[in-house]
């Protein structure tokens, strides 16, 4: 067999069969510290698809990170055919401020497609979008709730894409949920450029969750194995399918105060549930948060302290015949996926 012709990347040379980390310069802070772009591009032996996971696109997302640390752990990928390219950490500066945004204030996840002129956002997106995106065939973009609110582990798609509805379904999350390409998005631009993105969507900002590192690492193996990048040996498909989500609403705290939650992450409720409670610190007045219709929460606030008006309760539609059995054989499902990563539980 021919060897293969190596990937040339940011001026490196990796070899088929091997595997590196290259920096890509992005810019230096004030104190002039300089700060890069880190890929990690595992180039395999045989032909293949080239595919990107990426994480911490908001920096406080750090759920992401640690997926993305598991995965390159996993001894599976020594078989890889194909191009991975892994970027645990694309925001560097909100990442070591334990923020979301840059220091421009920024959303990186609303900066794309970039400019190498325009403001420090834009000319990271600009590098992500160009340097990765654009060379790839897959994308899979890893993502937590924002700081304060928690998620349960799902994927979320462009509506009317039988592609990534395929391939949503390969991954097993508990929920698939169609989201709308959003301007400035990077699933958006890269859909632009002709590269679909998988977005998953899992536990809280600077927070570690089992369940959710779990499900993100065997979803991507699960996915590179159904483009046959990697062999089926010590990969489980999923035996449960998702539920499938086409709508979700943000349910908001009716008054101010200290909230009592009923219902957590998972969990199927009917029209009329009560779900929260919200008292005054006196206890004198105390307001009801009650379902408005049925559905399977897949994110909640975990802060106890709300304004009026804070969002509490994501609830998605779910068209299943008996959606609670479902959640629960999801559940199994997740509790039984191996560790990869057998010498530590968070």
């Amino acid at each position: 067999m021919s060897r293969r012709k190596p990937f040339e990347f940011a001026g490196e040379t990796i070899d088929g069969g091997s595997r590196r980390t290259v920096d890509v310069p992005v810019s230096v802070l004030s104190d002039h510290t300089p700060i890069s772009l880190r890929v990690h591009v595992i180039h395999g032996k045989r032909p293949g698809p080239t595919v990107f996971v990426s994480a911490a696109v908001h920096g406080d997302e750090v759920m992401g990170v640690e997926v993305a640390r598991r995965l390159l752990q996993s001894e599976l990928l020594d078989k890889l055919r194909g191009t991975l390219m892994v970027v645990p950490i694309v925001n560097a500066f909100g990442f070591h401020n334990r923020s979301r945004y840059l220091p421009d204030r920024r959303d990186l996840n609303r900066s794309f497609p970039g400019s190498p002129q325009g403001s420090l956002a834009s000319r990271l997106a600009e590098i992500f979008l160009q340097r990765v995106v654009r060379r790839c065939d897959l994308g899979i973009d890893l993502h937590s709730a924002a700081i304060h609110r928690t998620n349960l582990p799902q994927v979320r798609i462009s509506p009317d894409n039988p592609r990534t509805k395929a391939l949503a379904d390969v991954f097993g999350a508990p929920v698939i949920l169609t989201s709308s390409l959003r301007e400035g998005s990077l699933r958006a631009e890269a859909k632009a450029a002709g590269v679909d993105v998988l977005l998953y969507e899992a536990g809280e900002g600077l927070r570690f969750d089992e369940m959710a590192a779990r499900a993100g690492v065997a979803g991507i193996l699960r996915v590179l194995r159904h483009m046959d990048m990697l062999p089926a040996k010590g990969i489980a498909k999923a035996k449960v399918a998702p539920l499938m989500c086409r709508s979700s609403r943000w349910l908001r705290a009716p008054a101010g105060g200290l909230l009592r939650t009923y219902r957590g992450d998972g969990d199927v409720v009917e029209a009329g549930d009560i779900l929260a409670s919200v008292s005054d610190p006196f206890g004198t007045e105390e307001v009801e948060l009650v379902a408005p219709s049925g559905g399977i929460i897949i994110g909640r606030a975990v802060m106890p302290v709300v304004n009026e008006g804070d969002a509490v309760f994501h609830l998605a539609d779910v068209r299943h015949e008996d959606p609670a059995q479902a959640v629960e054989d999801l559940a199994t499902q997740l509790e039984n996926s191996p560790l990869f990563d057998e010498d530590e539980i968070i």
